[in-house]
């Protein structure tokens, strides 16, 4: 389960988030929407452990512990993942070197024993192939030349091999055509479990068409404005975010 309570978060002394609560229960998938500069990715990156964002109050927890004193490599060992809305290119590392170092460091730093490489390939091999993920792909350098779809399918890969128990998708759906979308949520569905909680950032219903929410929120002005079902998502769609007037913000 993930908490968020009271937070307040700045950057170069603007406020961003203020006093902002979330709570996403485990087997949860909360749909997080709202306007441009309304605070949703940067309540990703704060999450996640970025360093440039000044925590002026509150706490995240995750599973009951605070993650704010918490360096980001350990806060994706105790089972956080965060899908970026544009994954970075890493040239010169192998998609598939990259992989089996990631599982494994997590494995180690959770107290288990390592993939061997025979097992780590049968993994990988099972997961690509429900993301149509080629094996050239795996092959070339992470994310070097790939299609916006390609890197999205690829970051959705990563968190299928992670098993992470809590996952945040920063506008995943940004830049996918229609069938790419669907591959993605694909992925996203089949690692839907009990156990597993979800806050899904986005824009636009389309992708909460194929990723059905438990619960939608609408963050305006750095702050949780709104709550309710699935349908407020559509009821989004159709009037927009004009009753919510957020102002610019760095997000």
């Amino acid at each position: 389960m993930l908490e968020v309570k009271n937070l307040s978060v700045s950057i170069n002394g603007r406020k961003i988030l203020d006093d902002l609560d979330l709570t996403v229960r485990d087997g949860e998938v909360a749909a997080l929407m709202g306007p441009n500069g309304s605070g949703k990715s940067t309540l990703s990156h704060v999450i996640a452990g970025r360093k440039d964002y000044m925590v002026e109050s509150g706490d995240i927890l995750l599973n009951g512990e605070s993650l704010l004193d918490l360096e980001p490599d350990v806060r994706a060992a105790k089972g956080l993942f965060l899908a970026f809305q544009y994954p970075i290119e890493i040239p010169g590392v192998a998609t598939l070197t990259f992989l089996k170092a990631t599982v494994n460091a997590q494995r180690k730093r959770r107290g288990q024993e390592e993939l061997s490489t025979p097992d780590f390939m049968k993994r990988v091999k099972a997961a690509a192939n429900k993301l149509k993920i080629s094996q050239e792909m795996l092959k070339r350098a992470l994310n070097v030349g790939f299609s916006g779809g390609e890197k999205k399918r690829m970051d959705i890969l990563q968190m299928a091999l992670l098993e992470p128990s809590f996952a945040i998708l920063d506008e995943t759906d940004s830049g996918l055509d229609i069938d790419a979308l669907r591959v993605v949520a694909g992925g996203v569905n089949a690692l839907r479990a009990p156990g597993r909680g979800f806050l899904v950032i986005t824009h636009y219903q389309r992708l909460l068409d194929y990723v059905v929410p438990d619960t939608v929120h609408v963050m305006a002005h750095g702050r949780i404005m709104r709550s309710g079902g699935k349908e407020l998502a559509v009821e989004l769609e159709k009037s927009g975010y004009r009753d919510y007037n957020a102002e610019p913000a760095v997000a």
